[in-house]
Parts: structure tokens; sequence; C-alpha cells
């Protein structure tokens, strides 16, 4: 093969099988795989012919396609799954928030003034209201709110934490990192698997401004284990002046089926314990966007507000239009709209109904198997609940793969790939059975 015959950039570009790629990232592709093979035409070894360069392209082209955000249909019955963007917004959340999102909107307009206003004072008085709070403000992240309220109360000082909560989250993000980057000092009391009230209270000193409770919503201490309830710590940082905040990290509204809420108190009655302050995710067990929700008392949410970090961990209006019509959903008691908690709550019986479904509509029926599956999302660690799944024959392995190619994500277990069903939305249910026949034939 000579420089002459490698097919040229233009010409590739405009291949029928390349008509609806992003022009200029399969460039970048083919001046490099063609780059490739220039040097080695210069060094005298074998390049690929003409044919094969454009599948190379192609490939290469496919697989940075698979990076985009895209939807696909989860199978692996963890409703929550981080990896599958966690909490799925309803349709009709969507719908009412359309307008906000793609027109102008009063993100910072007052329309009864018509002066500037600030963003956060309509989602806090529906939050605040949901939680029988006095105020509450949002950031991008749960992670970016506990940073920024121990900035914000603790920097210079110290804030007194159990060593058994110190937690690492996903993506190898430690709560002690996040902590210590606020510019407070982590005064660690007790041991790993035990911590008692005396601990807490023989800690505190003059540069004590804080006791920090950190929930422990990705891993569970059982066995010769001990630590202090909020109500405890709480009632401590009044009698000694000092701030309470409880970084929940996932919590939820109402209750949860299965018994999974048994150790697991939804947010409404932790505020009932004189927690000064409480942050935890929009888009966990609460079943909203991504954001770092912080309640409590008004006075500190203020201080909170005027802090100088928080414009560059605030939320867009695309986040904050979700965010209340997830909290006016709540409020108006429309909990059909709130996906996470009615899939983790959904029945037996209603599992089992879906599967028949799918069943009477698929080409060579598949065998309905009682299984369990975890909530996920770094909430209820260890704690296992009921589901059904259809059962795929065949190589396991195999099997995973075609249904991921078809953007079906299931899981395997005991050597059998499985469909989950408790984390399989309604809505695709028709796209579901259309691809496992598809993948039958």
């Amino acid at each position: 093969m000579n420089y002459k015959d490698l097919p040229q950039v233009d010409k590739i570009l405009n291949l029928s099988r390349f008509k609806n790629a992003i022009k200029a990232i399969l460039s970048k592709f083919a001046r490099e795989i063609l780059s490739e093979q220039r040097e080695l035409l210069k060094a005298e070894k074998t390049c690929l012919n003409a044919d094969e360069i454009i599948e190379k392209i192609a490939h290469k082209y496919e697989k940075f396609q698979k990076q985009e955000l895209s939807k696909v249909i989860n199978a692996t019955g963890v409703v929550m799954h981080t990896n599958l963007a966690r909490s799925v917004i309803d349709e009709e959340i969507l719908a009412r928030a359309k307008d906000s999102i793609c027109a102008y909107s009063t993100l910072e307009y007052d329309l009864n003034s018509g002066k500037r206003s600030n963003r956060y004072d309509y989602v806090g008085t529906l939050l605040a209201s949901l939680f029988e709070c006095e105020d509450a403000i949002v950031v991008n992240n749960n992670a970016s709110a506990v940073f920024l309220v121990l900035n914000t109360f603790a920097k210079g000082g110290e804030t007194i934490v159990s060593r058994g909560e110190l937690v690492e989250i996903g993506g190898s993000f430690r709560v002690p990192s996040v902590m210590q980057s606020s510019g407070t000092k982590l005064c660690e009391v007790g041991t790993t698997n035990k911590t008692h009230f005396y601990d807490y209270e023989n800690a505190i000193n003059d540069d004590t401004k804080m006791l920090l409770k950190v929930h422990r919503s990705n891993f569970a201490l059982v066995g010769f284990s001990q630590s202090v309830d909020i109500q405890a710590i709480s009632d401590l940082a009044k009698k000694r002046n000092l701030i309470a905040y409880y970084d929940l990290g996932s919590g939820y509204v109402g209750e949860l089926g299965y018994n999974l809420g048994k150790d697991e108190p939804n947010i409404a009655k932790i505020m009932q314990s004189g927690v000064n302050l409480l942050s935890f995710s929009g888009d966990k067990l609460f079943g909203s966007v991504q954001a770092g929700i912080i309640l409590g008392k008004k006075e500190l949410i203020a201080k909170i507000r005027s802090n100088q970090l928080l414009r560059m961990l605030r939320v867009d209006k695309i986040t904050l239009a979700l965010l209340c019509e997830t909290a006016k959903a709540y409020l108006n008691k429309e909990f059909s709209l709130i996906t996470t908690p009615n899939l983790i709550n959904k029945s037996l019986a209603e599992l089992e109904k879906m599967a028949n479904l799918i069943n009477s509509k698929l080409n060579r029926p598949l065998r309905v198997i009682k299984t369990s599956s975890f909530v996920g999302g770094g909430s209820l660690p260890n704690k296992s609940y009921p589901s059904l799944a259809l059962k795929v024959d065949g190589n396991a392995i195999k099997n995973e793969e075609i249904f991921r190619a078809n953007r079906i994500i299931g899981r395997i277990e005991n050597d059998a790939f499985l469909l989950d069903l408790r984390s399989i939305l309604q809505g695709d249910i028709a796209e579901l059975i259309q691809k496992i026949n598809q993948i039958q034939e």
C-alpha cells in the first residue's frame, strides 16, 4: 500500500454510514488513524488497507458514541443505581418545570417589586414547609453541603465527630477530607465500633464549634457496636451552646416499605430532635435531582447564605425548577410522581403482574424467579428486600453482553443472567418486550 492509497478525510466524512456522525469528532478520529498508518508506511511496516482503515475509524467512533449520556433500561433491581444516574424524574415533574427551564425565568427577579431577588427564597419556603423547619438552602450536592456548613460555622475551630462515622463515599471521596478542606479541625472521639455520650462530652473545649453526626449510609456496623443518637447530641449541643449538625446523606419523606425504614428515620422525625442543621442528597431517597439540601434554624441558614463560597456551590435554574416541582408534589400528596420510593415500595403482586404482562408478549416466555435486591445509591446498607426477576437461559456472561449492547442493564446471580423487575419503569416495558423479542430471534 502507498501513501496515495490512503483514503482522504473528506471522502470518509461523506460516506453514507457516517451521515449522522458529528463531523468534527469523526474528522479528528480519521486524522489520528490516518496519521498512524502514514507512520507505519514511513517505517516500511505493514499497514491497513482502505476498507480496514474505515472500519477502524467506525469502531473508534462507535466506542465514543457509547460514552454519551443516553437512556438505558435498568433491570439490575437496584432502584438508586449510582452508575445509572440514581433517581428518575417523572415526566409530569419535568413537564411542570419545562416552561421555566426553556424560557427566561424569574431566577433572581421579584415580580412584586421589580427588583433583584434571591434564588433560594421560594425553594427554601417549600422545603421548610415540607420538613416543618425554619428555613432551607440548596447547593449542588451533599458533599458541598457538608463543606459549606463546616466552613461557615467551624472554620478555625474544632468539630467533634465519632471515629466510627468517618466514612468514604463513592469515587474514593472521604468525608474526613471534605471536612478538613472546609477549614475545621476534626476531633475524633470513640473507637471504630463504639462511641459513647461521654466521649462527646469530654472532648468539648474552648475551640469546639460543632458536634457532628454522620449517618453511615453506605455501610453498617454490626456486633459489638454502639453510637449516640442525634437527640442526645442535639441536647448536649444546646446545653453547651454549640451547633448540632447531622450529615444524613440520604433522607426520605413518608414511609419505606418492607421494613426498610426501621433503622432509617425520615427527615421530619430527625428535625424533631432539635438538631440545628441537617443536610441530605436530593437525588437519593428523596427522589429528585442531584442537590445538597440543608435544613435548619433561620439565623443559621442566613449565615450560610452570606458565605461567599455559596456562589461557587450554587445550583442553576434547571435544578431549582425540578426540585421545586418535587417538593410541591410531596406537599400536595402527589406521591405517584416520586419515582424512587414508588419503585422501592412496589408489592410482589405488582411485580408478578408486570412479569406476566411481559411474558404474555414474548416470543419465548422467560422463567420468573424469586430474588432480592438492595436499594443502592449509598443508602440502607446490607438491607435487602424481596423482588422478582426474569431468568434468561444460557451463558450468563454472554447474555449480559448481548443485553448491554441493546442498552438493557441486568445482573448476574448464581451463574444466571437476570432481569430484575424491581427497577424497571412502567414506561420501559413495551421497549423491553420489543428488545427481548429481537434478541431471541
